[in-house]
């Protein structure tokens, strides 16, 4: 099983994203039943939500997971 997570761009001038992906890639060889462990796992500890699940020719299997990326603003000037 394999994670990868799409950076958020910072800093000025960097697009303003309203979420950051999670993608998941589970072999042909892995069950199922762990793939569905991890994908609640994700969801409940790490507020993450699935958008896309595909299954390709092969077995293997991809999930597309989100969050919203939260943008704090400071609400205090401290000089």
């Amino acid at each position: 099983m394999r994670e990868v997570i799409k950076p958020v761009a910072k800093g000025r001038g960097a697009p303003l994203r309203q979420y950051e992906y999670l993608l998941i890639t589970v072999s042909s060889g892995e069950s199922v039943p762990t793939a569905y462990q991890r994908l609640r796992e994700h969801a409940e500890y790490g507020k993450w939500e699935l958008e896309r699940s595909t299954l390709y020719m092969g077995g293997e299997r991809r999930y597309l997971m989100r969050r919203k990326v939260l943008r704090v603003e400071r609400t205090l000037d401290i000089y």
